[in-house]
């Protein structure tokens, strides 16, 4: 997939980056995997904001897709590749043989007219979905599950893709696109091959409006506000933060300050990311 660089016809015309859509097969989205997608603008089920800087953005409907894999040894027929405006990666039509239609995230080398399957019986090419223990290690594999018929919860995004590193016992260590090694249960469903889209990192959407579009609204700048808004705030003109440290708008320490409470499944990471 390529990127299409805009004429510089107006200021925010300058720089801005889209898709080419060369591999959109199907402009329509299938109506029998369609439903209403209700805006929250970062609100959580009382009301209160919990995510800032979010609202307004295009109107969407969801795509059903299906991150379980679950129909072992039927195969199924890719009908078309389609725009979701609901996530990074591209989604695949699939046809299967006893005339269900489903959508799958759509891997690397995954085409109009190819045949997928699930189940510990598949091949080892891209869209496939096998438990980890009927993949080979040093294998690329996408949408992973964390527990047994879930669904796949992690390396979703455009252009993702982890590794499977060796099997011990009843588990298989994966490393993460963040570099993190992580033990998962060799029952778990992962798919073959690595997230397509891969130019979605390099757009580059050239105007406030673009995101507005998206969803995400402006973001100030702590020094901008007065000391009653931020801990940053105040002062006769611009001034530094003075704290020991950057602190949040509820003054807890912003750089290097651990937030990640203590979860069960800490134990099942081997490495950490960043280390």
């Amino acid at each position: 997939m390529a990127l299409k660089v805009y004429r510089p016809t107006s200021p925010g015309r300058r720089g801005m980056s889209g898709y080419t859509f060369e591999e959109i097969t199907k402009t329509e989205p299938e109506k029998s995997l369609l439903l209403p997608l209700k805006k929250n603008a970062g609100r959580n089920n009382r009301g209160i904001v919990t995510v800032r800087h979010r609202g307004g953005g295009a109107k969407r409907r969801l795509r059903v897709i299906d991150f379980k894999r679950d129909k072992f040894d039927i195969p199924g027929r890719v009908a078309a590749i389609e725009y979701d405006p609901n996530r990074s990666a591209r989604i695949a039509l699939i046809y299967y043989a006893d005339g269900e239609k489903r959508y799958i995230l759509s891997p690397i080398g995954l085409n109009v007219g190819d045949t997928i399957m699930s189940g510990s019986n598949a091949e080892i090419k891209p869209g496939n979905a096998l438990p980890l223990k009927s993949i080979p290690t040093g294998t690329q594999i996408h949408n992973i599950e964390l527990q047994v018929g879930r669904g796949g919860q992690l390396v979703r995004t455009a252009g993702a893709a982890a590794q499977l590193m060796a099997k011990e016992g009843d588990y298989a260590l994966i490393r993460l696109p963040s570099s993190e090694v992580r033990r998962i249960r060799i029952e778990c469903l992962a798919t073959i091959g690595q997230v397509g889209n891969l130019e979605h990192q390099n757009i580059n959407l050239g105007k406030a409006g673009r995101r507005r579009w998206l969803g995400w609204r402006p973001t100030v700048r702590g020094s901008a506000m007065s000391p009653r808004d931020h801990p940053h705030g105040g002062g006769e003109g611009r001034t530094g933060i003075g704290l020991p440290g950057p602190k949040t708008p509820w003054g807890k320490p912003a750089l290097g300050y651990r937030t990640r409470k203590h979860k069960p499944s800490d134990k099942m990471i081997v490495r950490r990311r960043g280390k």
